[in-house]
């Protein structure tokens, strides 16, 4: 680990790592305790039409992805509360046609798209400066709003009629999420890929959730999962020369089975 250290695009993928963590730990405490797991990976899916698009015109596909996935989430919001339409209905709408629409511009891109695969499956060692400084804008912004609303925040989580019958702007909460929601998986395709990364979002809050059911520290306790299945990615991945991202899943499903495990046993004496 230590001769590890001394590589600086280990180092950016350090950075990266809990960067990420703490962006996705922010807003994944939200999508579960809103209940929006589904709704995250519709995006997370319909972003992939995003990066077709990119690739297919030679510009940056995570600037198109973000296009994509912002107008998804909108998209979902809208119908599902103006247009009674089931949410589940949506979803899969956007789903389906995020995905089909990538596979048609990749089909259509002259050559081969040879990054593609990181954005799929995740590759953090692959993480540039340019990365960082996007990840590091997302995470003061997610900070600043958290720390000044984590009240309203929290009311819109749990429960929507109540933040309504306090006077606060509901809809603007749940629009201004929905875009975090949005810009967050879209930076954080590189750490684990479209393919992979509802669970970076679900996983360590389901975890900490089964000892605690406070906000603050769901969202405290994410991140400290998040890193650590980041930083044991990132070492197999780099032994092993694989995508970090299904060893970074691997990881985060075998601490909550450990959690798992340990309340049953608890539990049982």
């Amino acid at each position: 680990m230590t001769e590890l250290l001394q590589y600086v695009f280990f180092q950016n993928a350090l950075i990266g790592s809990l960067l990420t963590a703490v962006a996705c730990g922010m807003v994944g405490t939200y999508i579960v305790s809103r209940r929006l797991v589904f709704i995250s990976g519709g995006i997370t899916h319909a972003s992939f039409g995003g990066l077709g698009l990119g690739f297919y015109l030679g510009t940056n596909p995570i600037l198109t992805a973000m296009v994509f996935s912002i107008l998804s989430a909108f998209g979902v919001e809208w119908v599902s509360k103006s247009q009674d339409v089931r949410e589940d209905s949506a979803i899969a709408g956007v789903w389906s046609l995020g995905m089909a629409l990538g596979v048609i511009f990749i089909f259509l891109t002259p050559g081969y798209a040879l990054n593609l695969s990181a954005y799929l499956f995740g590759n953090i060692l692959t993480i540039s400066y340019t990365d960082l400084y996007w990840i590091a804008g997302l995470v003061l912004v997610l900070s600043l709003v958290f720390t000044l609303y984590i009240r309203e925040i929290i009311y819109v989580a749990f429960d929507h009629d109540f933040a309504k019958t306090q006077g606060l702007p509901v809809k603007s909460i749940e629009y201004a999420m929905m875009f975090f929601i949005a810009v967050t998986i879209v930076l954080s395709i590189r750490l684990v890929g479209i393919m992979l990364l509802m669970s970076m979002l679900t996983l360590p809050q389901i975890t900490v959730n089964l000892f605690t059911s406070d906000f603050k520290k769901i969202i405290w306790g994410s991140i400290l999962l998040g890193f650590l299945g980041c930083v044991a990615g990132l070492v197999f991945s780099y032994y092993l020369n694989i995508p970090s991202g299904a060893f970074i899943i691997l990881v985060l499903v075998i601490f909550f089975l450990l959690a798992k495990g340990g309340l049953f046993l608890t539990n049982r004496q």
